[in-house]
């Protein structure tokens, strides 16, 4: 797995001459590569309620999607290996199409709060609920009330941590309440005090 060899391609690489960063870029292609996913990086994807992928239509153009669900909803299958189970959406199938011609496609994964960034040169493929119980019961999310059509399952050829810089911290209301669950823990125990002092009579009354 070497991600700048699939990423620099000719074109990019004389940017990169042009502009003064290829020396550099040249010895990160000698060292990158790397033979699966490793822990750090599966327990990331495991940890995550959402990525942005990328596909390729008929016409050349890309396409964007955001995919959220369930935290944990993208399943490593092995360190080779991704999966989700595709529900019910819009109903435009653009993802799926574009799949179906060419099976190339880029992911994108972010932790906002750390500012920490995944990006992931995959091949996909469609795996229909009834071929394969076992794999839908792998990517099964216990919780999960969208009503589920296919599966897609990702083959990881190359991946890379993204540099942090431009990215802004966000934080889930999940994530905002854990933050503050002591502080308003003390608020409520201060609460209780005042309210017990006030219903307290004072001392000759």
């Amino acid at each position: 797995m070497n991600y700048a060899s699939l990423a620099f391609t000719d074109a990019v690489k004389e940017m990169q001459e042009i502009l003064g960063s290829r020396k550099s870029y040249a010895r990160l292609e000698e060292k990158s590569y790397v033979d699966g996913l490793k822990e750090n990086e599966m327990a990331f994807i495991s940890d995550r309620d959402s990525f942005f992928m990328a596909s390729i239509g008929e016409n050349g153009y890309p396409y964007i999607q955001h995919r959220g669900g369930i935290k944990g909803f993208i399943k490593v299958l092995d360190e080779k290996q991704l999966g989700i189970i595709d529900y019910k959406g819009n109903s435009q199938y653009i993802s799926v199409g574009n799949i179906a011609t060419n099976n190339k496609i880029a992911l994108i994964m972010v932790d906002y709060p750390t500012r920490t960034r995944l990006k992931l040169y995959a091949r996909a493929r469609i795996v229909e609920l009834e071929e394969d119980p076992a794999l839908y019961t792998r990517l099964s999310v216990e919780g999960s009330q969208s009503r589920p059509e296919r599966m897609m399952v990702f083959d990881v050829d190359a991946y890379d941590w993204n540099c942090h810089q431009h990215i802004t911290p966000r934080y889930t209301m999940e994530e905002i309440n854990k933050a503050f669950a002591s502080q308003n823990n003390y608020i409520a125990q201060l609460e209780a005090e005042l309210k017990r002092l006030k219903q307290t009579p004072a001392a000759g009354e």
